[in-house]
């Protein structure tokens, strides 16, 4: 018998991150081009900053009642019918849109994006080894990366059919495509036990029963000094992760006047250098140096941001050398933290506290939108200096959460 291309992925990781793809390679496509999108079709920056908050603040909502449907449907369920909602109808209503109304409407549809996020990290979490969670974490980073090496075909379409074409003709293939990848992996995947369980605990609560749970969740949040450090470090990473998603490419565009065509090779250098990365870098890192790895990854991403506002140039090499930091940075710091964060869940309370921890990430980086919007509009550098001021204290925090690991590690020692 031929032996599996990866042998550690089994179950429901094997059957979600072959589908994987699928979502990633066009939404790496079209979302290098969704801010300039809007901006083209008439679209203020602040009304962006709006649009983006609001759909934000669907996110929370959303977040809030994700544990409970995901528990309450199952996994699988909660899963697909949530993606097709959030996705499939949410890309087609941005291929069509020419107002700003149409972009609120998919913004606030798009926003229900969190149930089946939760929903995808219980299932592909619930039969994996402890062990082997950052096995599994640094190839979806992989198909991400891989992913990236497709958005240049955005911006041949960009410059064969012009900016609005081109994104409608993406945002139709981002339909396709994620459509197969979320019906393909509903048939290739299982129930976890543990979603067997919950559907039946919960076949008989209501949701205000059912929300009552939710306080022991935040109580498990709010006791633990080390779960509240490392969300802290991943709440940071994920304001930084919208702040960027939104203001760099019209950055670039709008500010440093790069092409727009040009704007979609960085993803693409981007994935080549976070591949060669995984290659050569992340086999020498020993997993007992996973915080350093996350510490070190955070401070090339602070490096990255401060070079292309203290030097702002349109200088591809320049601009390319930026590119290079954040991607090693990336890819050594977001592996190791989403696992972090993942194993300091229990399994048994995983999709209230994740949906928590969602809330808190939404909560805190919902006005990144409207600051951004602002703050792009006072000076367009402002934005891409709060990146580099998240991954500064995410540096901070990881600094206080390791040397509380020590002083725990210390403090067993002497009890024995």
């Amino acid at each position: 018998m031929s032996r599996p291309l990866f042998p550690r992925l089994k179950g429901n990781s094997r059957g979600c991150l072959a589908f994987e793809p699928f979502f990633l390679i066009p939404y790496s496509m079209v979302s290098t081009y969704a801010t300039l999108y809007m901006y083209e079709l008439g679209i203020a920056e602040t009304s962006i900053g709006w649009i983006t908050t609001i759909g934000l603040i669907v996110q929370v909502f959303s977040s809030f009642i994700s544990g409970y449907l995901t528990d309450r449907m199952g996994r699988k369920s909660a899963i697909l019918y949530f993606d097709l909602f959030s996705w499939s109808l949410a890309t087609i209503l941005w291929a069509v849109s020419h107002n700003v109304w149409f972009f609120l409407t998919a913004a606030l549809v798009n926003g229900f994006q969190r149930v089946p996020h939760t929903a995808f990290y219980c299932l592909i979490v619930e039969d994996t080894k402890p062990a082997d969670r950052t096995y599994v974490f640094t190839l979806l980073q992989i198909i991400s990366v891989i992913g990236g090496l497709f958005a240049p075909l955005g911006g041949l379409l960009v410059d064969h059919y012009g900016l609005v074409s081109g994104t409608r003709i993406m945002y139709v293939l981002a339909f396709l495509m994620m459509t197969f990848q979320f019906v393909g992996r509903h048939l290739t995947t299982r129930e976890t036990e543990i979603g067997q369980r919950k559907m039946r605990e919960t076949r008989d609560l209501g949701l205000k029963e059912s929300l009552i749970d939710y306080g022991g969740a935040i109580r498990d949040i709010i006791t633990s000094k080390s779960l509240m450090l490392i969300f802290s470090v991943y709440i940071l990473f994920n304001f930084q992760a919208t702040m960027k998603t939104t203001y760099l490419s019209l950055y670039m565009a709008d500010y440093l006047h790069v092409g727009s065509g040009l704007i979609s090779l960085f993803p693409a250098v981007s994935s080549v250098i976070m591949l060669l990365t995984l290659w050569l870098l992340m086999p020498k890192i020993p997993e007992h140096a996973a915080n350093r790895s996350m510490m070190a990854g955070f401070i090339l991403s602070v490096a990255s941001n401060v070079m292309l506002v203290l030097w702002p140039t349109s200088n591809l090499v320049w601009i390319g050398l930026s590119t290079i930091l954040a991607a090693v940075g990336l890819m050594i710091s977001s592996p190791y933290l989403e696992a972090a964060v993942q194993n300091a869940i229990d399994d048994d309370k995983r999709a209230k506290v994740f949906s928590m921890l969602s809330v808190l990430i939404l909560l805190l980086t919902s006005p990144a939108g409207i600051i951004g919007g602002w703050a792009y509009k006072l000076d367009p550098r402002i934005p891409v200096w709060l990146v580099a001021a998240a991954f500064a204290g995410a540096v901070l925090l990881m600094m206080l959460h390791q040397r509380r690991e020590k002083s725990q590690e210390t403090q067993a020692a002497l009890r024995q």
